[in-house]
């Protein structure tokens, strides 16, 4: 079982370094491919499971971190009022708001009615179609291609589309995408917003998850979170380069069509009680 275990974490952290980032929803196909493994056994406990997906989370943010680190300190040497720095994580809490007081508000609901392969499978499939006609409205003819640019009212409604994140499935990555193409944003400057806007928004989900998670681990259990922890931020690390440079080259439409595939496929295998819902 312990052997099992560690294969479960390093197939799980995978899964989380490479849709992370990218417009499909990691929490989305955690479900999904956890419900495959068997991982939400009760041989694992709900409770580890969930504190486990938590923080693979925070590893696939400290590959942004490392990856972003110059933009990110240099930011932090020019937090002073009227500096780029300061505009910059300013707008990034601006953006950070709406989908963290919703959150909070509904954040048991959402866990109670919505954490399930078909409420995922239908997610999946709405943003998809969604990001095409998002894609094919709005992305042609942006205009603001750094992040240093945007504007407090870019970055609210980038903010107002995270709230989408909330239903797992729709995509952190992808919601916020969406509200910068709808902001004026390049696909470009799109995905870095993004990617920043992760650092303050999964580091407060993961924190108010982990303070309410209290639990005692076993040896295999905890090394099993290391696993999946460095599996993750690895697997992120490469993800994110090579993300950036094929949003440099294409558009996004084959993300959106995975999706609807994926979504298709989990609702069928949802009603042949091969997944379990």
């Amino acid at each position: 079982m312990e052997l099992m275990l560690m294969i479960k974490a390093v197939v799980i952290g995978i899964v989380e370094g490479v849709t992370e980032f990218l417009p499909i929803s990691s929490t989305g196909h955690m479900i999904i491919v956890g419900s495959l493994i068997n991982f939400q056994s009760p041989a694992y406990r709900k409770a580890y499971v969930d504190m486990f997906e938590v923080v693979i989370q925070l590893g696939a943010i400290l590959a942004i971190l490392v990856l972003y680190w110059n933009k990110i300190s240099g930011s932090l040497k020019n937090l002073a009022p009227g500096k780029w720095g300061f505009k910059l994580w300013c707008n990034m809490l601006i953006a950070f708001i709406p989908a963290a007081v919703i959150g909070l508000k509904f954040n048991d609901m959402i866990k109670a009615k919505l954490f399930n392969p078909v409420t995922v499978a239908c997610a999946l499939i709405f943003g998809g179609f969604l990001m095409i006609y998002m894609e094919n409205k709005y992305r042609r003819g942006n205009s603001t291609n750094k992040i240093e640019n945007v504007t407090p009212m870019q970055s609210f409604k980038i903010g107002c589309f995270q709230c989408l994140s909330l239903w797992p499935g729709m995509s952190r990555s992808a919601s916020t995408i969406m509200g910068a193409w709808v902001s004026g944003l390049t696909n470009v400057a799109a995905a870095e917003f993004s990617f920043i806007l992760a650092i303050p928004t999964m580091i407060a989900a993961s924190g108010y998850s982990l303070l309410k998670v209290k639990i005692k681990m076993t040896s295999p259990e905890i090394i099993a979170l290391v696993i999946g922890f460095v599996v993750s931020f690895i697997v992120a690390l490469v993800v994110v380069d090579k993300f950036i440079a094929f949003l440099k080259r294409k558009p996004m439409r084959v993300f959106a069509i995975y999706r609807i595939v994926i979504g298709i496929l989990v609702l069928i295998l949802a009603y042949k009680n091969i997944i379990h819902v």
